[in-house]
């Protein structure tokens, strides 16, 4: 497994930072691998493979570079350089544009870990990346980067609120369950290959959430790191959760999914996220609810977090699918 060695300030000092360029690079991993984590991102896969594939069909060497740098193990480093905070899409592609042809083509022999084709011994290997990155944040992200944003916003306050209810461990351990996890002594795993610790006590350590399902790592040594890690599920995919049509009925289909997705706790924000409904609304269904002892809320840190009270959770349970004709989404 890797670790890094952090130190209880450089811990304390970290943050969660937001990334369009982490998100991208995210939305291209997904791309490539065609292998969609829920119906919503199969139907945005649907909808966009097919350009995405025409356009590697006419650039073969961008095609190449592209299965190259995605490795089976291995990502080349200078496709994903480490997110810094507030940076802009344009900042980001920059860096990866600005990148040493030579590192480049060493950080493609790590990736794929063997000889770089000749295909790929050229000094354009990052103008390339950069273009293809360019490329999918224009068709594929960039349209829908505000609902994306508020999603990942709302996984920053969840994340947020689990440090102050258990701690750092309890956070680390939920950011990719499996993969990260805290192990003591000032040990933070964030992956199961087998490489070197790395020291990384007095850097910029920053947690950086993306809604395709997956993550990495990245670095500049010795001052920047970063852990890159899939939002929860909920948040990704808003329609996973059916609203009983019964449920619907009694309270109307918007406020009946608002209390079906408070079986975790969750802050007006991410419910924004989550439903799509505006502000206003989502606040007058909680003010219902709460009213009708349905919910309840407590403060986490600056955030207030909803969730389901006892009578709450009858209610939805008892009007489960087995108790309904039929079920509708919001």
């Amino acid at each position: 497994m890797g670790w890094w060695q952090v130190n209880a300030d450089t811990l304390a000092a970290s943050r969660f930072v937001l990334s369009p360029l982490a998100e991208t690079f995210a939305a291209l991993k997904l791309l490539h691998s065609g292998a969609a984590a829920h119906p919503g991102e199969r139907a945005w896969l649907d909808a966009r493979l097919p350009g995405y594939r025409a356009l590697l069909a006419a650039d073969p060497v961008t095609a190449r570079l592209v299965r190259a740098g995605l490795g089976k193990d291995w990502i080349a480093d200078f496709l994903t350089p480490t997110p810094r905070d507030q940076e802009t899409f344009e900042d980001g592609v920059a860096r990866v544009r600005a990148a040493d042809p030579r590192r480049a083509r060493a950080h493609l022999t790590v990736s794929l870990a063997g000889p770089l084709p000749a295909v790929l011994d050229r000094d354009d290997l990052p103008e390339r990346a950069a273009a293809l990155l360019e490329y999918v944040w224009t068709e594929a992200v960039r349209p829908d980067w505000e609902r994306r944003r508020r999603v990942l916003e709302a996984d920053v306050v969840a994340r947020t609120a689990l440090v102050s209810r258990g701690g750092w461990a309890a956070a680390l351990d939920s950011l990719r369950p499996g993969r990260t996890r805290w192990l003591g002594d000032n040990r933070l795993q964030v992956n199961l290959h087998e490489y070197p610790p790395r020291e990384i006590s007095g850097a910029e350590l920053v947690f950086v959430p993306v809604t395709p399902k997956g993550g990495w790592v990245s670095w500049e040594e010795p001052d920047r790191y970063a852990v890159v890690y899939p939002c929860a599920g909920a948040l990704a995919d808003p329609g996973a959760r059916a609203v009983p049509a019964s449920l619907g009925a009694l309270l109307g289909s918007a406020r009946a999914a608002v209390l079906v997705l408070l079986d975790s706790p969750l802050s007006t924000t991410q419910l924004v996220a989550v439903t799509g409904q505006r502000l206003g609304s989502v606040g007058r269904h909680l003010r219902v609810l709460l009213d009708a002892g349905l919910v309840e809320r407590r403060r986490a840190g600056r955030s207030v977090l909803y969730s389901r009270t006892a009578a709450g959770e009858v209610l939805v349970k008892a009007a489960g699918p087995g108790h309904g004709r039929g079920t509708c989404r919001s």
